[in-house]
């Protein structure tokens, strides 16, 4: 068995939005030569939806600090915790699944430089037939070796790249933008450009195929221009429901570094926890 990350198995459509056509000299100038109106609003436009695409990139430069808390929601699952890079520390609690699915799991995440654990629940009705279960240690914290959690993005935690949900990588990909309000955007993203997004993943990527390039969006940033949430809006396709993935930051510069689990309560990872995540 095989876990999927967060937000693996969404299959969605995306919402192509129409194409901006090109302006010539002939069709923006009126008859004494000057620009029209409809090419002086178009330039108006332009110049805010690149304004409106600057905030967004600005908007996930404090997250790179290192110090905030999160949540990223879909696929009736959740990730929500904090990082604190000046402690080089992380910690969240994952929830997979419904507690009514035949399986569910939680995970405890602890990550303190140099050292991880990680404490593991089953529920539901397959939960007894998960392999080596009975070697899992459930509800006990199993210390994490780094050489075979680095790059997993279940189980580890790169310090160099501190956000899980990689908002700096979807706003990068946005296509199209415009500002809705006070600190409100919506538009597009091209999600095949943004693989790397800790919230995203490539088999939905993947299923997506051309319909990724366009994914509607909206993204709300606080007073100091910092970004509180981002939604991505996943219309459904075949068999699967439309779903959306919600990624949220707050407590700029006031998250607190992560508390090691007890000694009494801590026991090594064994091979089949790790064959459960790859």
């Amino acid at each position: 068995m095989t876990v999927r990350r967060l937000s693996a198995g969404l299959m969605a459509a995306a919402l192509l939005t129409p194409g901006v056509a090109a302006c010539t000299g002939d069709s923006t100038a009126g008859p004494t030569g000057t620009p029209s109106a409809t090419a002086s609003a178009t330039a108006s436009g332009a110049a805010g939806d690149a304004e409106a695409k600057q905030a967004l990139l600005d908007s996930t430069r404090e997250i790179s600090n290192g110090n905030f808390r999160f949540r990223m929601s879909g696929v009736g699952s959740t990730a929500e915790g904090q990082v604190h890079q000046p402690s080089q520390s992380a910690q969240m609690r994952v929830n997979i699944g419904e507690p009514t699915d035949d399986l569910a799991m939680t995970l405890d995440l602890i990550h303190a430089k140099p050292d991880s654990w990680v404490k593991l629940d089953l529920q539901g009705a397959a939960a007894s037939s998960v392999p080596g279960r009975d070697k899992l240690s459930l509800g006990k914290y199993q210390h994490l070796d780094q050489t075979r959690i680095q790059g997993n993005r279940n189980l580890g935690f790169d310090f160099e790249k501190v956000d899980p949900a990689g908002s700096a990588v979807l706003t990068q990909a946005v296509t199209e933008v415009r500002r809705t309000g006070d600190g409100a955007y919506a538009g597009t993203i091209d999600l095949s450009k943004a693989a790397e997004a800790g919230s995203l993943d490539q088999s939905m990527i993947t299923a997506l195929g051309a319909q990724a390039n366009s994914v509607p969006f909206t993204a709300t940033t606080d007073a100091q221009g910092r970004l509180t949430e981002l939604i991505l809006q996943v219309p459904g396709t075949g068999e699967t429901a439309a779903q959306e993935i919600r990624v949220t930051y707050s407590d700029y510069g006031n998250a607190t570094a992560a508390q090691k689990p007890p000694a009494d309560q801590v026991v090594e990872a064994p091979p089949e926890l790790y064959n459960l995540f790859s």
